[in-house]
C-alpha cells in the first residue's frame, strides 16, 4: 500500500546511495510505473533532492546518488533577456598543461643503467609497455628502451646490453609544459616523458593517453551535440513559429527553434511548470509532437538531465565525467534516434 514518508525522512536520504527498489519501498509502491515515477520525484523535488542518474530510467541494479537539485531557472520576463545556460567564465579558464593528462595515472616506472636488457623487456612485456626510461637518482636521463631500439640492436653486431639498446634521444617535456604544444613530439616519438618542477621525472604521456583523453572529453560533447540536434530537428518540425514564440522574450520573439537555449527545449514540453499558461502550452506541444508511445514525463525529466549534464561538461572540468552521466547521455541518444530519424 502506497505511503508518504516524512520530508525528514526524505531529506535523510541526502548523499547516500539507495537503490531503486529501496526508494519504492520507503514510499510503499510495488513497481517502478509511471505513477510511482510521478510520486517520487514529486516527493524528492519538494525537498530539493533529485537523484543521479535519473530515477525514472535508470536500471534496477544502478545505485542512485541522492543529491542537492540543480534548480532550472523560470523563463525571463517578457521584457528582459534570458540567462544564458552557460553563464560567463564557464568556457576554460586556463591553460591545459602536461601535468593534467597526468592526474590519476599511477606514477612513473623506470629502470637505473645498472639494469640488464631482459630486466627491461620483462618489465615491458609484463606490463604492456612501449618504452622504458633509464634513469639515475631520479633525475638523470640516460634515454629510453623501446621495441624499436631493441629491434635496432638486434641488426647490429653490438652486444646485447641494456646500454646498447637505450635510445638516447628520449624525448622530455616539463609538466607545465601546455599540452598542445607538445602533440607534435607525441606524434613523431608515440610518447614523452613529462618531469616535473623539482627536476624528478613524474611519467609518460604517450600517443595511447591522449586518444583516451580525447575519449572521455569529447564523448559527452558529440552526445549533448547529437541530442540537441535532434531535438531542434523534432521541435522545428512539430511546433509552429508560435508555440516557440510564447516561451521568448518580447523583444526576441524570432519563431525560430535555433534560437532557443536548451533549457527553453525543456520549458516547450514540461507538463509539470508552476506557470499555468506555460504548462497549457506544453500540454499542446506535446500533442503536436505525436509522441504517443514515450512516457512525457520520464522523457521531460531526462531532457531536463541533459541540460545539467551539458552545463557541467562546459565548464571543461578536468575530472573525467562520471561513467554513469555517460550512460544518461548514451541510452538518451539511442532513444531520440529512435523517434528522430537522422534523415
Amino acid at each position: 500500500m502506497a505511503q508518504t514518508p516524512s520530508n525528514a525522512d526524505i531529506l535523510a536520504l541526502k548523499g547516500k546511495s539507495v537503490h531503486v527498489r529501496e526508494l519504492l519501498s520507503l514510499f510503499g509502491l510495488p513497481n517502478r510505473d509511471n505513477h510511482a515515477v510521478l510520486v517520487i520525484e514529486q516527493a524528492l523535488k519538494a525537498v530539493d533532492l533529485t537523484t543521479v542518474p535519473s530515477f525514472a530510467t535508470c536500471a534496477h541494479g544502478m545505485p542512485l546518488l541522492v543529491q542537492q537539485a540543480v534548480t532550472q531557472a523560470e523563463p525571463a520576463a517578457e521584457d528582459e533577456d534570458p540567462e544564458e545556460d552557460l553563464p560567463p567564465g564557464t568556457l576554460p579558464q586556463h591553460v591545459l598543461r602536461v601535468g593534467d593528462i597526468l592526474a590519476g595515472k599511477d606514477g612513473f616506472t623506470s629502470l637505473p643503467p645498472t639494469a640488464t636488457l631482459s630486466q627491461a623487456t620483462h618489465l615491458m612485456r609484463l606490463h604492456g609497455y612501449s618504452q622504458l626510461p633509464v634513469v639515475e637518482s631520479n633525475n638523470w636521463l640516460h634515454g629510453a628502451v623501446t621495441w624499436s631500439s631493441v629491434a635496432k640492436l638486434y641488426e647490429t653486431n653490438l652486444p646485447p646490453t641494456l646500454a646498447n639498446a637505450i635510445d638516447p634521444d628520449a624525448p622530455e617535456v616539463q609538466e607545465n609544459a601546455e599540452f598542445f604544444s607538445i602533440l607534435p613530439r607525441v606524434s613523431e616519438s608515440g610518447y614523452v616523458l613529462v618531469r616535473g618542477n623539482n627536476g624528478v621525472f613524474k611519467g609518460i604521456v604517450t600517443s595511447s593517453d591522449i586518444t583516451d583523453r580525447f575519449s572521455v572529453t569529447a564523448r559527452p560533447f558529440f552526445m549533448v551535440g547529437e541530442i540537441e540536434f535532434r531535438i531542434r530537428k523534432c521541435l522545428g518540425k512539430a511546433l509552429d513559429p508560435d508555440a516557440i514564440r510564447a516561451i521568448q522574450p518580447k523583444k526576441r520573439q524570432t519563431g525560430q527553434i535555433s534560437d532557443l537555449q536548451f533549457g527553453d527545449y525543456v520549458t516547450l514540453l514540461n507538463g509539470q511548470q508552476t506557470k499555468e499558461t506555460l504548462c497549457a502550452n506544453a500540454d499542446q506541444n506535446w500533442k503536436d509532437l505525436g509522441w504517443h508511445g514515450v512516457d512525457r514525463i520520464g522523457f521531460v525529466h531526462q531532457l531536463d538531465r541533459v541540460r545539467q549534464i551539458r552545463n557541467r561538461i562546459a565548464h571543461f572540468d578536468p575530472k573525467p565525467l562520471p561513467e554513469a552521466l555517460i550512460d544518461e547521455l548514451r541510452m538518451f541518444v539511442q532513444l531520440l534516434r529512435q523517434y528522430v530519424p537522422d534523415h
